[in-house]
């Protein structure tokens, strides 16, 4: 496996923005995109938690209605993310059989699942509606892309809960370099600001509570955060062969260096405490990219804003970088977006790409006591500067519930 593979396409849709452009202003702006669910079943469910990082751009803004009206919302945020990096690509030509979508979702349709069992409860059998299991099936957005743009090498889905997206990167990745596609269309999306989840969350204790200050309550490696914020969207990157990128004469964001993907075995939930699962995704990582400790640039953490999965997160980057984990800025960009779940790794990838290209790193928000025991380089107020020559390496890191861990690295173009 010895192909370059290069990221020429770059889309979203978020709590910060309906795009990339507005997104990565609000984010270097140290913007945050949590506010107040503004919908009837909030006070009709009595939920302990009252807010998330809702998409700023709704989806039924964008598309088409016969569009929304077919599609489950994570589903169209999907499509609405993807249409921006294919275009941003500069719309490749490309032979359907050599262009191959690989997707993740960490849930999947929560919202037709459960409106589709309330007409069923409440109106009977014929309110059911007949494309419910195409809406609501994981599968959806991958099979969604497919369609939208002919991908017929294959149109793949990851589930692998809050690691999915990432683990969507570096099986594009492996595909690409394994010659089964030329293209790659890959990235993650959810939409789960829904009152099930919400309160199921918030009964496992994984939310944070701070309904009087929604922007301020996610808040990684503060001393004071007490849970993760809810959040939706969708990121794709298009990702081609470097071979096939310049012979179409496309613009190159960012070269992907590929990942690894490990797993815990230690709880459902909750991470390995020192982190060594996680540790070993990032070793092999840097391996895989031909990089050591003293080559890291840049990270982006998963950094979730719980008490203790920041720490053991710490912990895994320390084992593997030693000191010099003490000279690389970090972002942890879940306290300005919330966290989309299986949509969180390639945003998380996509602001890494942008740190890259741009030569400097978003601040850190909500920020305002370190905890000691999560001593990173956490630069807040301003955009850090990242050195104005020479290459640069990064990696993103990603974590999900039943112990999945998973790490991509990315190299300035």
């Amino acid at each position: 496996m010895n192909k370059k593979i290069v990221v020429t396409g770059l889309g979203t849709t978020n709590p910060l923005g309906g795009d990339v452009e507005s997104t990565w202003r609000a984010l270097l702006a140290g913007e945050s995109g949590i506010s107040t669910i503004d919908a009837p079943w909030v006070e009709k469910y009595d939920l302990p938690v009252t807010f998330a990082g809702q998409a700023k751009v709704r989806p039924e803004e964008v598309l088409t209605r016969i569009e929304v009206k077919r599609h489950d919302p994570s589903a169209q945020l999907a499509l609405v993310a993807a249409r921006e990096a294919w275009a941003d690509a500069g719309a490749p030509e490309v032979e359907p059989e050599r262009l191959g979508v690989d997707f993740a979702t960490g849930i999947g349709g929560v919202w037709t699942l459960f409106d589709s069992y309330d007409a069923l409860r409440d109106r009977g059998v014929r309110r059911v509606m007949p494309l419910t299991v195409p809406m609501l099936m994981a599968n959806a957005s991958a099979a969604t892309i497919s369609l939208e743009f002919k991908a017929r090498a294959f149109a793949r889905t990851v589930l692998s809960a809050c690691a999915s997206s990432t683990e969507s990167l570096v099986n594009a990745w492996e595909h690409l370099q394994l010659g089964l596609a030329d293209v790659v269309i890959a990235g993650g999306t959810e939409s789960t600001i829904h009152p099930l989840p919400l309160a199921a969350f918030a009964n496992m204790k994984a939310l944070s509570k701070r309904n009087d200050d929604p922007q301020a309550a996610s808040r990684p490696l503060d001393v004071h955060r007490n849970g993760f914020v809810m959040g939706e969207g969708a990121a794709v990157l298009v990702l081609e062969t470097e071979e096939h990128a310049k012979a179409r004469g496309a613009r190159i964001h960012a070269e992907l260096t590929g990942g690894a993907v490990t797993a815990d075995a230690y709880h459902i939930t909750a991470p390995d405490p020192e982190g060594h699962g996680a540790a070993r995704a990032v070793e092999a990582a840097l391996e895989q990219a031909g990089e050591t400790p003293a080559d890291v640039a840049h990270i982006n953490l998963h950094a979730t804003s719980t008490p203790i999965g920041d720490i053991a997160e710490y912990k895994a980057l320390h084992s593997v970088l030693g000191d010099a984990l003490d000279g690389i800025p970090v972002a942890a960009t879940k306290g300005n977006t919330g966290h989309l779940l299986g949509g969180t790794g390639t945003l998380e990838a996509l602001f890494t790409v942008k740190a890259l290209e741009e030569r400097r790193t978003p601040p850190l928000i909500n920020l305002d006591e370190q905890d000691p025991e999560t001593p990173f380089l956490a630069p807040t107020g301003q955009p850090y500067a990242l050195p104005a020559q020479g290459e640069l390496f990064a990696i993103s890191n990603s974590f999900g519930f039943g112990g999945h861990n998973a790490v991509v690295g990315l190299r300035t173009a």
